[in-house]
């Protein structure tokens, strides 16, 4: 090493830029921090897509649950994680619901490193044990009418999609339906089947193997269009609940002030591994799609998010609640 070279080094290492660790980037294992438990939304593209990234970037990923407050105690464990892209956060919807209902300690978008996306979707989809007597969304809502309180719907949490699509029901049904928080998607739909919940707004790839097993009816879907594989479904806009779109994505963030270079190490994997025939494969069978390699970006990803936050503003309206500003 020269003198200058020298001198260089040690005026970035007093200065805490020493450029070596995004240099050898990654060089132990990457933890992908689900904060929601496992067999749901977030975690399922996110086991898909751990041993396919990893072989892109030539070290390992384990995938980590850690639960609780409608996800914000997984996000706040990467909030607080050294910014050396090791600990990375797998985030969702809730990270722009969270803020319209309970109190965040973190702005989803300004206090984190975000990468891209994983997925978009699935879209929510009304489900009902399949003993019970209901065959459309009608039969529901005229028994939860008739009797109030009689009929519970699980969810994976307070501010979470199922849980506002309760709230928004409620509000536009004229009906009192019960929410009962479980810790994830998965579980809520296991609860269906169990007879514990009468129903639930599930996503689609917690449902498609109990509707395949006659376990569970689906009556509506919470989306823009019909899905293919459930043509004989309609849409909630469809009979008559407007504006009731509910519609999921998974994304990929770090800690705030993630260097760069390792942001555009891990956005160029991210992007192969999503890509990837085997990837794509497994999220359309989930009901997922994959978004556009060229306009898979941290800013573009920071704008839908900022522009999902402004529609879930509105939804928290409709659905009674008053919605809160990000800090």
């Amino acid at each position: 090493m020269t003198l200058k070279n020298g001198i260089v080094a040690l005026g970035l290492l007093a200065l805490g830029l020493a450029p070596a660790p995004a240099q050898n980037y990654p060089n132990r294992p990457i933890s992908f921090v689900v904060p929601f438990a496992p067999g749901g939304l977030t975690d399922v593209p996110a086991r898909v897509l751990a041993p396919i990234m990893q072989e892109k970037l030539g070290a390992s990923i384990v995938v980590e649950n850690k639960t609780g407050a409608s996800g914000v105690v997984g996000a706040t464990h990467v909030l607080r994680a050294d910014p050396d892209g090791y600990t990375l956060l797998v985030n969702a919807l809730a990270d722009v619901q969270n803020l319209h209902y309970i109190k965040v300690p973190y702005d989803a978008v300004a206090d984190f490193t975000l990468i891209g996306k994983i997925t978009d979707g699935p879209p929510l989809v009304l489900v009902v044990n399949a003993a019970l007597p209901y065959k459309s969304l009608k039969e529901l809502i005229d028994d939860a009418k008739g009797n109030p309180n009689k009929i519970s719907f699980g969810t994976s949490g307070p501010a979470t999609s199922p849980a506002i699509a309760i709230t928004q029901l409620n509000a536009t049904a004229g009906t009192k339906i019960v929410d009962v928080p479980y810790r994830g998607s998965g579980e809520a739909a296991a609860a269906v089947v169990t007879g514990a919940v009468q129903a639930t707004f599930t996503f689609y790839l917690a449902a498609k193997p109990l509707v395949e097993a006659g376990k569970i009816r689906p009556l509506a879907v919470a989306g823009a269009q019909r899905i293919p594989a459930w043509p004989d479904v309609p849409t909630m806009e469809e009979l008559g609940y407007k504006n009731f779109n509910h519609s999921g994505f998974v994304g990929l963030v770090g800690p705030a002030k993630l260097p760069q270079p390792i942001v555009a190490t891990l956005l160029k994997a991210l992007n192969e591994s999503i890509h990837t025939e085997l990837f794509k494969t497994r999220m359309q069978e989930l009901g997922m799609t994959i978004p556009d390699a060229a306009s898979n970006t941290p800013e573009r990803f920071a704008a839908y998010m900022r522009a999902e936050r402004e529609r879930q503003a509105e939804l928290a309206k409709l659905s009674g609640h008053n919605p809160m500003s990000a800090k």
